[in-house]
């Protein structure tokens, strides 16, 4: 059966198919993309595995979904984030904020965000090259980010801005694979996080 358009609408149908969103995320957050079986994205979701088929035509499109939403929760929530931050706040005041928004947003929001970023690389390419116009968006965020830091003197001229972007990202993400919140809370894993962050690309100015 093929599945029908997403509902726009707060119906019992939009509802079940977010839940079931919601479940494979989970999944994927614990599994990977070769450990998602529909059956345990069923069990979380509270349905029987046929009825997925009724929102998704297959395993992978229902996965697609599931990191579409999460590579966008991401972007989006860092955005925000910085929209709402003061309006004269410096160069380096900015990037600390998207700092500590992408890592609120990867450990404690929810599991899309986390569960985008570990399973994009594990993702067939034909998948991955969906997902990469919205890494690319995410990733323009903070390449402007680096960029108006360099402008305003902040940043070692000597730092080449992509890899510097790319080290930072890196760096941010991997936090998923090992935060655990028994043991430290979160403000400190962000405050040692910023710190490193402007500390590494510091020019040694004031």
């Amino acid at each position: 059966m093929a599945h029908p358009s997403a509902p726009t609408v707060d119906t019992k149908s939009a509802r079940t198919r977010r839940r079931i969103v919601d479940a494979a995320a989970h999944v994927l957050l614990r599994r990977g993309y070769a450990g998602t079986r529909l059956s345990d994205v069923a069990e979380i979701a509270e349905v029987q595995a046929p009825a997925i088929y009724y929102y998704f035509s297959s395993r992978d499109e229902l996965i697609d979904e599931a990191v579409a939403t999460g590579l966008d929760q991401a972007r989006t929530l860092v955005a925000e984030a910085l929209a709402e931050a003061p309006p004269d706040l410096s160069a380096v005041g900015r990037l600390e904020v998207a700092v500590a928004a992408h890592l609120n947003t990867l450990l404690t929001h929810s599991d899309h965000a986390a569960a985008a970023i570990r399973t994009v690389p594990q993702l067939p390419e034909d998948m991955r090259e969906r997902h990469r116009q919205a890494q690319r968006d995410y990733l323009d965020v903070w390449r402007g980010l680096v960029d108006d830091a360099r402008e305003s003197g902040a940043v070692d001229p000597g730092i080449h801005p992509g890899t510097a972007l790319m080290v930072i990202i890196g760096a941010l993400n991997w936090t998923a694979e090992w935060w655990d919140p028994s043991r430290g809370s979160l403000d400190g894993v962000i405050a040692a996080a910023q710190r490193l962050v402007v500390r590494g690309l510091s020019s040694g100015g004031p």
